[in-house]
């Protein structure tokens, strides 16, 4: 049986990282199938364990080719911090500083193919710029350091209402304002989305992706009478696609196309700015929600919430949304020949 080694960043080292990054590890010692290596500052991930109260040795290791042992998390030292790690819930530079080496250790570990993916701990925007970093965060550091210029996000819901079935949610847009995003609303960017996300489900394992595309106005516009969104661009994409012979159905009202998708009557859902995509997926499932980097040529999985820096260092971070992006990275880690032939490694 291969064995899929994984690199889990634990992401700042003042956030809740380190904590839900070793009560992760610590829950999935011992599978036969997969390893995770902390990648991080290890006298960080001590004071994580010693936040949680858990009795597991932090072993630094010099690489990721390691024998997993009982009671032990492994974590490729990147060495930034020492011992003098800065205070729990403070931006701090130094920290930022952790995080982006992090980043980069794991990122170029999984270039080099080193590991079947990364999976990454939340960082805080504010600490990675105070140390320089020019990024908007994670997304965009990947993409310089991969050489990748245009990535999205694929949201996984893993436990839905039908049993075996993981809803895939796709945006348009990224993060700008609602009034932005609307305006971006294109026929052309709609069609190449369509098809960049059936791309990514047949790289994810989905042999014969049936994607529905979400509606923008209330009604799906109502033939006109609450916009023309639909009319004039989101409709001609979807044509467009089908044409082509993809299976794509839309636009469909948004109250309704994110419960079709849940109970199994689609693999992937086309939202159109970011609340569209967040709101049902987070508020059926918060936990349970995680996002996959597609575009880059490795595997990237990651939580979707941050710090928490009011609760850092106080063991009560709920470690649910990283094991599920850990166990989403095991999911997709058979797929990562189609993930570097598609995405260019």
């Amino acid at each position: 049986m291969t064995r899929h080694v994984l690199a889990v960043t634990i992401g700042d080292p003042v956030g809740i990282g380190p904590e839900i990054t070793a009560r992760t590890l610590v829950d999935q010692a011992g599978a036969a199938d997969h390893h995770g290596v902390a990648v991080g500052d290890a006298a960080a991930l001590r004071r994580g364990v010693a936040a949680m109260g858990l009795d597991v040795e932090v072993r630094a290791v010099d690489g990721f080719d390691v024998e997993p042992a009982a009671g032990v998390i492994d974590i490729v030292d990147t060495g930034v911090l020492g011992d003098d790690v800065p205070e729990w819930g403070k931006v701090d530079e130094r920290a930022g500083r952790a995080a982006i080496a992090a980043i980069e250790t794991a990122t170029r570990a999984a270039m080099e193919r080193k590991v079947a993916g990364i999976v990454t701990g939340p960082i805080n925007k504010e600490a990675i710029w105070a140390a320089g970093s020019e990024h908007l965060g994670h997304t965009e550091m990947l993409g310089e350091l991969t050489g990748v210029t245009q990535q999205d996000t694929m949201f996984v819901v893993r436990n839905t209402a039908q049993p075996g079935h993981h809803l895939r949610i796709f945006f348009t847009t990224r993060h700008v304002a609602l009034r932005t995003a609307i305006d971006q609303i294109s026929k052309e960017r709609v069609e190449d989305s369509i098809r960049k996300a059936h791309t990514a489900l047949q790289v994810f394992g989905v042999e014969n992706p049936r994607l529905a595309v979400a509606a923008l106005n209330p009604h799906g516009g109502e033939n006109g009478n609450f916009g023309d969104e639909e009319i004039v661009h989101i409709g001609p994409a979807c044509e467009a696609a089908r044409a082509d012979g993809l299976d794509v159905r839309g636009p469909i009202p948004a109250d309704s196309v994110f419960h079709q998708g849940l109970v199994g009557r689609y693999d992937g859902v086309l939202s159109h700015f970011h609340d569209q995509g967040h709101i049902p997926a987070k508020t059926f499932d918060f936990d349970g929600t995680i996002s996959v980097t597609v575009g880059l040529p490795i595997l990237r999985t990651s939580v979707d919430h941050g710090t928490a820096f009011d609760i850092a260092g106080t063991g009560k971070a709920g470690h649910g949304t990283m094991l599920s992006a850990y166990l989403a990275a095991v999911d997709y880690a058979p797929f990562v020949d189609n993930i570097r032939r598609t995405y260019g490694s």
